[in-house]
């Protein structure tokens, strides 16, 4: 199974802070870990929400907001996504990692969903045979 293991924004992530070297080597040292273990598929910092934008949708209507965003708690600072064998082997290895901010704060794990999540609603299969087949173009391009 898949899992977005998601670390959650703090005011000092959302004030543009860096982490500490010693952090960044912390970290590093957890993703060398997790991709010995075959775990690892993406991980990425992001930048405040200060430089993101949202789209709203209304309808037909697109309306463009310009961050900041004001929930802090709702805010994403990072994410990993990795493959594991179940949700406790996910939350094992969310308990081993450093903690990413010099403060309290939460990581959240998200499964996933599976192609065959969504068999009740694609019966023949051309919907999945299709995202399969842009799964693979885009593994060709990277």
């Amino acid at each position: 199974m898949k899992v977005m293991v998601i670390v959650k924004a703090t005011k000092d992530s959302e004030a543009g802070m860096m982490p500490s070297q010693q952090l960044l080597t912390e970290m590093g040292k957890f993703n060398e870990e997790l991709v010995k273990a075959g775990i690892l598929l993406a991980a990425e910092g992001l930048q405040p929400s200060s430089r993101g934008k949202r789209v709203r949708f209304a309808g037909p209507s697109r309306t463009v907001i310009d961050g900041p965003f004001a929930e802090t708690k709702e805010l994403i600072a990072g994410f990993w996504l990795w493959k594991v064998k179940s949700m406790d082997e996910a939350v094992a290895w969310v308990r081993r990692c450093p903690n990413p901010h010099n403060e309290d704060g939460e990581i959240e794990i998200r499964q996933v969903f599976d192609p065959e999540d969504f068999a009740p609603i694609d019966p023949t299969g051309d919907l999945r045979a299709a995202e399969a087949r842009l799964r693979e173009q885009i593994e060709r391009q990277s």
